[in-house]
């Protein structure tokens, strides 16, 4: 399934944010896609948010992988960017478990490590401050998720 949305400004991405983190739960993966500077590390700390992080959410760069506590869970923010032509396996099984939450940037690099079932998330940059969203679901349990967001977002 796949949904697009077309969002305008930072407000819009707060708002996407707060729509999407009722809707996450214990073993959630969300894999952030798009060029640097598309937003997917803004995107990360909305959801943060969000979901009750309290501390604030930095980019993962430098250590690619940060754990916050959130309400109901641990939120693991990977930045797998650094990760390019590595086949350094970093533990990730540890972090796609079904209490916790993780939120990866620059996927593609780690590829062969992730779990089989996700929520994919790109960001392109479009006319000014805007930006399109678009989520596709991997897994039943993500097509729920979308099916939710499509009920309260319009798709374009």
């Amino acid at each position: 399934m796949k949904l697009e949305v077309n969002i305008n400004n930072i407000e819009e991405t707060e708002q996407l944010a707060e729509i999407l983190g009722p809707l996450i739960s214990g073993g959630t993966v969300m894999l952030l896609k798009g060029d640097l500077g598309a937003g997917k590390t803004t995107f990360a700390q909305c959801v943060g948010i969000t979901l009750g992080v309290r501390r604030r959410m930095s980019s993962p760069t430098f250590n690619i992988i940060k754990s916050y506590n959130a309400e109901n869970f641990v939120l693991h923010h990977m930045d797998c960017y650094r990760l390019e032509n590595s086949d350094e396996d970093l533990g990730f099984d540890e972090y796609f478990n079904e209490q916790d939450v993780s939120i990866i940037e620059w996927p593609g690099f780690i590829e062969e490590f992730l779990p089989d079932e996700y929520l994919s998330v790109t960001i392109e940059k479009t006319a000014g401050d805007g930006r399109l969203f678009t989520l596709e679901s991997n897994g039943a349990k993500y097509d729920s998720v979308l099916e939710a967001l499509q009920n309260v977002i319009p798709s374009d």
